[in-house]
Order: C-alpha cells, then sequence, then structure tokens
C-alpha cells in the first residue's frame, strides 16, 4: 500500500503543484508531498517487515525526518498517528485501520497551532470519521479502503466551499488533493486489474515499477569555508571519534511500556560524548552519538532493551583517508572549522586558538547566492539554501541545529511553508533551539538585524518577532495560469506583484508591475525602501525603478543589493 500511495502520488505531484492557490512558478505541494512520502518509503524498503506494525513504524520515522513544507509535516503527522495505533500488531483488520486513520488526524490537528478547514486535515478528518464509522459493517480491507476514498474525494470537492479562496480561483485545496492520490495509491495496490482483491499487505508488497525518485536538498552555505571543512582540521582535533547511530527495541527485551528516562539516558551520554540525538517512538529508541568509549555507550544502553541496526564508524579514519584523497598537508590546521565539531574542545592547540561555545547561533533559509551572502555577513552562522521551492527537510533542519557549535539557536525560515519543519525539528532536538516565525526573506533580515548578543534570549526572542511583523514585504513573480484572485485578473505570463500574502498587481510589464507594487507597499508608513535584485532582474531596469522611486518618494531612503534569487526578479522590503 505506501509503496503504491507513495508512487502515484509521485506521478502525479505536478498537477498536485498546478493547484496552489497562488498561480507563481514554484508552487510545490506536490513536490513537498512527494519527497516527505518518498523518504518514508526509503526508511520501509531499508527495514521490510511482515509485521504492519514494524512496517508502519518505519514509514512513520521516514516521514518525520523527511518532512518538507507544511503539506510535509502535516502528512508526517496523520502516518505518525496511524504507525502508533498499529504499533505492536501483525496484522490489522477493519477496525483498527479506521482507528488508525482517526488517531493520525488527531495527531495532525494538535501539531498545526490554528487548524484552517477547507485543506488536508479536513479531507483527513472526514475520511477517517467516515472509515471509523463503516469499519463496523464490513471486514474487507480493500472495500473499506474503497470508502475512505470515496469520502476523501468528496471532502476534496468541498474544500472550495470551506476555504473562500479556493472557490474564487476555481480549485480544491492542493495538500487535499495528494492525500487523495496517497489514498488512491493504497486502494489500487489492494485491486488488481482484473477487480479481484489482492491479499492485504502494507509491508511486503511488489514494488512499484519506477523508483521514487528523490531529489535532494542542496547543502547549508557556510562561513569561509573554500576548501573542504574538514581538511581544514587536525586529525587528533575529533575529540569524540566514533560516530554511532543504533536503535534501542524494548519490545524485544520485554520492556514494553516500562518508564524511559530520557533525560538522565542523555545526561549520562553526555559525559563522554556530543552530537546527541535520541528519538523515542514508543518503544523504539533511536541513538545517535559521538563518543571515545563506543563499549560505553553499548553498556549504557543495554538495560533499556536489545540493541539493533547498530553502526559505528570511526571519523579519525574517515579523517585520514579524506586527507589523503585530498593530498594535503595537516601540518597547519586552520581551526577557524572547528565550528563543525559542535562543541567538541579541540586538543594540542594553544588555548588563543580553541574554539569556544557561541552564547548563540542563527540558522536561516534562503534561496540565491546574494541573499546567503547578505545572511552571513549580518552574524548568521548556517544558511539552508531553499524557500519556496526545495524545502528543508525537518532532518535538514536537525543536521544543522547539531552542528551549530552554540547555547542558545534561533531558525529563521523565511517562508511560510518551513516554520512547521523548522519548529518539528526543534521539538525533536535535545538542543536549546527558538524558531522565529519569519514568513518572507525581509522579515528574516530585519529580525536578524534586531538581534543583540548581550542581551538574554528570551529578550531577543521578542525583539526578533517584533521586527520581523513591522516589515512590509513585496515580491514579483510571473503567472503561470490564467486565473482571478480578489478582482485582480491574471494573465498567463503576466507579472503579479503580491504584498504580504495578497496579490495586488498583474500587468505584462515587469516595471509597472513593480511600481503598482511599491505604491501599495507606500499605503504604510516607511522610511526604509530596500530592493533585493533576482536572478532575471535587468540592471537598466533596475536603474529605471530607482529612478522612479526617487521621483515619487523624495523622502524615501532607497537601498539596492543583489540577491541573485530565483523566480522573483524583485523583492521588496518597506520599513
Amino acid at each position: 500500500m505506501a509503496l503504491l500511495g507513495a508512487d502515484y502520488l509521485q506521478r502525479n505531484a505536478e498537477h498536485v503543484n498546478a493547484l496552489n492557490v497562488f498561480p507563481v512558478p514554484d508552487g510545490d505541494t506536490g513536490t513537498n508531498m512527494n519527497l516527505t512520502m518518498s523518504s518514508g518509503v526509503r526508511e520501509l524498503r531499508s527495514k521490510p517487515s511482515n509485521s504492519i506494525g514494524k512496517a508502519t513504524e518505519a514509514l512513520s520515522k521516514g516521514l518525520l525526518m523527511g518532512a518538507r513544507g507544511n503539506s510535509g509535516v502535516i502528512l508526517s503527522q496523520l502516518f505518525r498517528g496511524f504507525s502508533r495505533s498499529l504499533a505492536g500488531l501483525e496484522e490489522a483488520g477493519t477496525v483498527q485501520l479506521a482507528a488508525a486513520l482517526q488517531y493520525g488526524v488527531d495527531l495532525a490537528y494538535k501539531a498545526v497551532v490554528k487548524p484552517v478547514e477547507g485543506t488536508i486535515l479536513t479531507v483527513a478528518k472526514e475520511a477517517a470519521k467516515h472509515a471509523v464509522q463503516y469499519a463496523r459493517r464490513t471486514n474487507d480491507v480493500a472495500e473499506l479502503m474503497q470508502e475512505v476514498h470515496h469520502k476523501a474525494y468528496e471532502a476534496l470537492q468541498r474544500t472550495p466551499d470551506l476555504l473562500p479562496v479556493l472557490k474564487q480561483v476555481g480549485v480544491v485545496d492542493s495538500g487535499g488533493q495528494g492525500l487523495v492520490f496517497i489514498y488512491e495509491g493504497f486502494l489500487r495496490s489492494l485491486i488488481d486489474v482484473d477487480g479481484q482483491l489482492d491479499s492485504f499487505s502494507m509491508a511486503s508488497e511488489a514494488a512499484p515499477p519506477e523508483e521514487v525518485a528523490v531529489p535532494t536538498t542542496a547543502p547549508p552555505v557556510r562561513k569561509q569555508e573554500p576548501t573542504s571543512a574538514q581538511s581544514r582540521l587536525s586529525t587528533e582535533a575529533i575529540e569524540f571519534l566514533y560516530d554511532m547511530e543504533f536503535f534501542i527495541n524494548r519490545k524485544l527485551s520485554g520492556q514494553a511500556g516500562a518508564f524511559f528516562d530520557e533525560s538522565a539516558y542523555k545526561r549520562a551520554l553526555s559525559k563522554d560524548g556530543d552530537s546527541i540525538l535520541v528519538i523515542t517512538e514508543d518503544d523504539i529508541i533511536k541513538v545517535h552519538v559521538h563518543s571515545r568509549k563506543p563499549g560505553d555507550v553499548l553498556n549504557l544502553s543495554l538495560p533499556h532493551g536489545e540493541l539493533t541496526d547498530i553502526h559505528i564508524l570511526n571519523m579519525r579514519e574517515q579523517h585520514r583517508d579524506l586527507l589523503e584523497h585530498e593530498q594535503l598537508d595537516t601540518s597547519v590546521a586552520d581551526f577557524s572549522a572547528a565550528e563543525l565539531l559542535a562543541g567538541q574542545a579541540v586538543q594540542g592547540v594553544p588555548p588563543g586558538q580553541v574554539f569556544e561555545k557561541a552564547p548563540f547561533g542563527i540558522i536561516a533559509v534562503a534561496l540565491g547566492e546574494g541573499i546567503a551572502d547578505i545572511f552571513l555577513e549580518n552574524e548568521v552562522d548556517t544558511v539552508l539554501s531553499g524557500g519556496q521551492t526545495m524545502n528543508p527537510s525537518t532532518e535538514d533542519f536537525v543536521k544543522a541545529i547539531e552542528a551549530l557549535s552554540a547555547d542558545h539557536i534561533y531558525i529563521l525560515p523565511n517562508n511560510g511553508n518551513i516554520i512547521l519543519a523548522a519548529e518539528q525539528a526543534a521539538e525533536l532536538s535535545e538542543r536549546s533551539v527558538t524558531v522565529i516565525p519569519t514568513r518572507t526573506i525581509p522579515q528574516g533580515l530585519a529580525a536578524v538585524l534586531a538581534f543583540k548578543e548581550e542581551e538574554t534570549a528570551e529578550r531577543n526572542s521578542v525583539w526578533m518577532k517584533n521586527a520581523a511583523e513591522q516589515v512590509i514585504s513585496g515580491q514579483v513573480t510571473k503567472a503561470v495560469r490564467d486565473t482571478t484572485i480578489e478582482g485582480v485578473d491574471i494573465h498567463e505570463g503576466d507579472y503579479i506583484g503580491i504584498k504580504e500574502k495578497t496579490i495586488v498587481v498583474s500587468n505584462a510589464s515587469l516595471l509597472e508591475a513593480c511600481q503598482t507594487l511599491i505604491a501599495s507597499m507606500m499605503d504604510s508608513s516607511g522610511d526604509l525602501l530596500t530592493i533585493l535584485s533576482g536572478e532575471e532582474a535587468d540592471a537598466a531596469e533596475t536603474a529605471s525603478l530607482c529612478e522612479w522611486v526617487g521621483e515619487q518618494y523624495p523622502e524615501l531612503e532607497l537601498e539596492v543589493q543583489k540577491g541573485g534569487q530565483p523566480l522573483y526578479p524583485y523583492v521588496f522590503a518597506l520599513e
């Protein structure tokens, strides 16, 4: 079921993308759901099982760590609840499956601060509610799944009645459509081409004809790394040299349901280790740690359950192989790259050269080399590549958090579709993390400029959030289809100007679209207008735009920077 559900979603991802309300070229609900589901499938393939409990557990873990965008995070929560409900079961009938669908809906609604009806949540809720009722009348799993798919489709068709903007544009909810495609794949896996029912097995069915393709997110942009970061370290500087990853299976050792003191376990690991990540999923505990004494770590973990999937790598050995491959002389190491040790002590180095753990660190998301450079120049430590397209996953954020050597870490998502993944990563990490819910690049830049290292984490959080809220954001891109939104007639190929979340203009002329957008932004008071020019921005057109701003608003301070962002020729910030 899961494999064909993912396959059917992948084949229809572009159709889901096309349903995004805004007719922008980077609508990505289908892409995010596909990448999230594909991550779950990879984990499922790596841990095949005939037990529905174990299979759904693997699927859930893959979805959780690979979740991208709001739609992906909600999808991961739906299946997280589904997995928890089926935990420990070898097989499941209609009643258990229906209950699992309902529990997934309950978890997904809890994960969203302000649930909105007319979205994927509504589709999942209506389908699960019907499943619980219908399961009492049948023992046939395929028949139940057919009802679930049918009810989900009906709920999807009603989403425009619940969310006015969908009715105005003439589309159904994109996330809900993605879920319907997944359910359709589930159903197809249970019924063969002749209409006969196949035996039900989520775990052991044959793979679909095509492997689910999974593009990878671009790597983070870091400060001061003209060469391989690892090549700038001394091998002996790797103090906690054993990279360990394993699972503690409490069910296999007869400790299912027993109390596990996660905080005490982490404290014990930290006595001789770092880069610690402990994820508890019912009676399965995933552990990652860098340690000097792997035997001690295993002995510490054994009382909690049976150890499985143990992987131990010697990072010094890996480092020596890297240096040999790159043919670099490491006699003089550049210890500015010690930030990658995430707080490890650097041995054999004069005290003045030892990298100390900073009180604060900042992670930002940006797309475009120029915008990334602006963030890095303003004391951001790590920039993850991403934006409307290729949203960083929960795992990308977790890895960035663990690699950053700071007592308290701030995350600036800079896109409304990335906030949930960032918040989910903050919950999974044992580090002290605050997500500043910035929805645009201008908001992120304003938040960074409001940061004061000498102040407390609490005060900085307030100031950064307030600064972000004071910025008026605007951006211009090309429309990818004809539509009408809030009285604005939009034609494919026109330039549309978006003020915050509202389309205020559609014009065949880029310059005129920018002028109308800026005029709308100036309805609010502001003293400084910043223009971030994108990849498609023309120097002459930028000059004409600046000249127009100077004539129309002579008292307004103007600043132009090269952002290099794709798809959006201009991004504006009014402060």
